[in-house]
């Protein structure tokens, strides 16, 4: 048989394509004559520019050095792709795991923007950009000054929200777009402000307490009025603390993250010639069938049986024909199902292994 594998990295523990490797390990143990197609996902958060990587070997590494989200210098890369296209990812430059502490009211892309300068310089044509795992909720005001936007009048050692004036900010400074545009992959769909906006719902995550929830609101409302022409509710303005409005302001557009990456490497076409597709995620809950890799994949798949390995399960799994959790596997294996997280990779081979022996099964 012919099996696709297309997980997910497991945030923080294992890469997509460490992931993808380990099940296939797994598989091939219990099944030996299987075909075995890797496909690592992302959904333009962590992971994008190794997924990316993976699915083009010719791609080019550049290195770059970038201020970090709290001011301090990151030594990171963007990935220059054979068509001439430039692959940035946020999360490497201006995301969370940057930060020893929460920065909520310093915390800025500017270190986005300046990769993305960077690119432009070395002669970019086109830019994917994943916006997945920031580490900030400053309306992508770092970034749009990085690419030119003047804020002369932000004040130093705070948030560039709290530049001074209420009137329309000048755009005709930023960079002009590459010629193959810019395509901007994120699967949040939230709007700028709002009740599901980047402040209320994103914000605690990065250090906004709630007590202080209005106040970035306040400032992200304030900072979106200076910019009459963007609309603040357009699906994805809200996300990575409202980095996608800013990449809106540039003239950026903005795509579905999984599908869009899913596209991009080919997905569509492995899985047409698949008898079975496994997928997953670190944490399968209920806000993976919102444009997650798991939910992108067991729709492309259609009828075709689809498997899911999660690091854990917390919500119904009903979908797909088989899933395995690493801790239920872990408790199961060890007593400890925190081993899971130390160990994970231990843990997807034998799910890898496990799967295997329920095709029968589920066909």
């Amino acid at each position: 048989m012919h099996v696709v594998i297309a997980p997910d990295s497991f945030k923080g523990t294992a890469t997509a394509a460490a992931v993808a490797t380990a099940i296939a390990e797994g598989w091939a143990e219990g099944r030996p004559d299987d075909v075995l197609t890797l496909v690592p996902m992302a959904d333009g958060g962590e992971g994008t520019l190794t997924a990316f990587a993976t699915a083009f070997p010719d791609a080019r590494h550049v290195p770059v050095t970038v201020t970090g989200p709290a001011g301090d210098p990151v030594d990171t890369w963007w990935l220059s792709l054979p068509d001439g296209r430039a692959v940035v990812e946020l999360a490497a430059m201006s995301g969370l795991p940057l930060l020893t502490t929460l920065e909520p009211d310093r915390a800025q892309t500017t270190g986005f923007g300046e990769a993305i300068v960077a690119a432009l310089d070395a002669g970019a044509t086109g830019l994917v950009l994943g916006i997945g795992g920031s580490a900030s909720t400053d309306g992508g005001a770092g970034l749009l000054r990085a690419l030119g936007l003047s804020l002369d009048d932000a004040p130093a050692g705070g948030s560039l929200l709290d530049a001074a004036g209420d009137h329309p900010i000048d755009t005709t400074g930023l960079r002009p777009l590459p010629p193959l545009g810019v395509t901007v992959l994120t699967d949040v769909t939230s709007p700028l402000l709002g009740p599901s906006g980047a402040a209320a719902v994103f914000g605690p995550q990065k250090g906004v307490t709630p007590d202080r929830v209005a106040v970035h609101e306040d400032r992200l409302a304030r900072w979106a009025a200076r910019f009459p022409d963007v609309d603040p509710d357009l699906p994805g303005a809200g996300a990575a603390g409202g980095a996608g409005f800013g990449l809106l302001v540039w003239g950026a557009t903005l795509a579905g993250g999984a599908s869009a990456v899913a596209g991009v490497l080919g997905l569509p076409d492995a899985i047409a010639d698949a008898d079975v597709v496994v997928t997953g995620e670190g944490r399968y809950d209920g806000q993976s069938a919102a444009g997650k890799v798991p939910s992108v994949v067991l729709a492309m798949a259609a009828d075709r049986p689809t498997m899911l390995v999660a690091g854990e399960v917390d919500a119904p799994v009903d979908a797909f024909a088989a899933a395995a959790s690493l801790t239920v596997i872990a408790t199961q294996t060890t007593g400890e199902p925190g081993d899971a997280m130390t160990d994970p990779l231990r843990f997807v081979r034998i799910a890898g292994r496990r799967l295997s022996a329920r095709v029968e099964h589920s066909r």
